[in-house]
C-alpha cells in the first residue's frame, strides 16, 4: 500500500489528471473512470514492491495511455450516436467553485474546443491535448505516451493542423477584465429568452450565431444545428415556455469556463445544461446537452423532455 505521503502526494495530483483525461475523452464520467483506474494500479505497483521515484510522471503516463486505449473503443460509439454529439458539461458556480477535482480544469477545454478534437486519432489527441493545453515539453510528451520527441511533434503538427482547419474561428477564454461583460450579456439572454423577447435575443445574437443540441436520441430537441438566428432564438422561447409551465427554472453557473445556465425542473432536477460562447459582444453559439447519460454527474436528471420509452 502507498504510504501516508505517497498517499497525500497522489491526492493532490487528482485534478490535473482528472482535467488530462477530461480533455482526452469530452467525458466527466470517463475521466473520473480513468483516474481512479490510474490510483487502483498505484495501489497495485505499490503492493508489488514497484519502487516509483516520482508518482507525478508516473500518475500522468498511466492516465494518458488508459485515455488513449479508451478513445480507441470510444470512437466505435460516437460513430454511431445519435444527433449531435457534444461533451459532458463541467459546471460550477458564477463564483467558480466546485468540485476539486475540476479546479485544474483549463479554460481553453470548452465545448468548442472539445468537438473540434474529435476530428483526431487517440494518439493525435493524447499529445495535443499534452502540449497544447498542458503546455508540456516535447520530452516529457514522448514519455507519457511512449513516442519519441521527432514523432510527437510530428504528431502534434498535423493535429494542429487539423484543428485549425476545422475552426469557426479562435476560441479562447474571455480575459478577466471581460468576464463580468460575458456574464452579463448571458444573463440579459437568457432573461430575454425567458421572456420571450425576441427583438432583444436577435439583437444579442451574431449574425452566424448556430444554436446546437445533443440529446443522444433520448430527448426533445433539435436533431441538427441550427444555422438561422431568428429560428433559434424561437425555439430557445418555445422551449422555456413550456417549462415556465411546468416549474422549471434557470440557474446561472460557468460551463466549461462560459457562462450558461443548468435547466431545471419544479423538484430540481436537471433537464438541461445551456452554453454561451460570446465574442465581441453578442453570442456566437449556444450548446444545449440534454442527454441525461452526460448529466448524471450534476445530481437527480429530470424526466420531462424524455422521449417515449428512453
Amino acid at each position: 500500500m502507498p504510504g501516508s505521503t505517497d498517499g497525500t502526494e497522489a491526492a493532490g495530483l487528482r485534478p490535473l489528471l482528472f482535467s488530462i483525461a477530461y480533455g482526452m475523452t469530452g467525458s466527466v464520467g470517463d475521466a473520473e473512470d480513468i483516474v481512479q483506474d490510474a490510483f487502483l494500479g498505484l495501489t497495485r505497483a505499490h503492493r508489488a514492491g514497484t519502487a516509483i521515484a516520482d508518482l507525478k510522471p508516473y500518475l500522468t503516463t498511466t492516465v494518458t495511455r488508459l485515455g488513449i486505449n479508451h478513445l480507441g473503443s470510444a470512437r466505435v460509439r460516437r460513430e454511431t450516436y445519435v444527433g449531435e454529439w457534444l461533451p459532458e458539461p463541467v459546471v460550477v458556480s458564477v463564483d467558480r467553485h466546485g468540485p476539486a477535482e475540476h479546479a485544474e480544469l483549463a479554460d481553453s477545454l470548452s465545448m468548442a474546443f472539445l468537438v473540434l478534437l474529435e476530428s483526431l486519432s487517440p494518439m493525435e489527441r493524447a499529445v495535443f491535448v499534452l502540449r497544447e493545453v498542458f503546455e508540456y515539453g516535447y520530452p516529457e510528451v514522448a514519455r507519457f505516451t511512449g513516442k519519441s520527441e521527432v514523432n510527437c511533434r510530428q504528431i502534434f503538427s498535423r493535429a494542429r493542423q487539423r484543428v485549425a482547419a476545422g475552426a469557426k474561428a479562435p476560441d479562447s477564454a474571455p480575459p478577466p477584465e471581460r468576464r463580468a461583460e460575458s456574464e452579463e450579456l448571458a444573463r440579459r439572454f437568457f432573461e430575454a429568452a425567458e421572456g420571450g423577447d425576441m427583438d432583444a435575443l436577435l439583437g444579442m445574437l451574431a449574425p452566424d450565431a448556430v444554436l446546437y443540441g445533443d440529446g443522444g436520441g433520448r430527448t426533445r430537441t433539435i436533431g441538427k444545428p441550427v444555422t438561422e438566428p431568428r429560428l433559434g432564438a424561437q425555439l430557445l422561447v418555445g422551449g422555456f415556455r413550456l417549462g415556465r409551465g411546468l416549474g422549471a427554472s434557470l440557474r446561472p453557473v460557468l460551463v466549461n469556463g462560459r457562462p450558461g445556465v443548468v435547466w431545471q425542473d419544479a423538484e430540481g432536477r436537471v433537464i438541461s445544461v445551456i452554453e454561451l460562447d460570446i465574442a465581441d459582444g453578442v453570442v456566437q453559439a449556444i450548446r444545449s446537452v440534454s442527454n441525461p447519460d452526460k448529466l448524471r454527474h450534476l445530481g437527480p436528471v429530470s424526466d420531462v423532455a424524455l422521449l417515449p420509452g428512453k
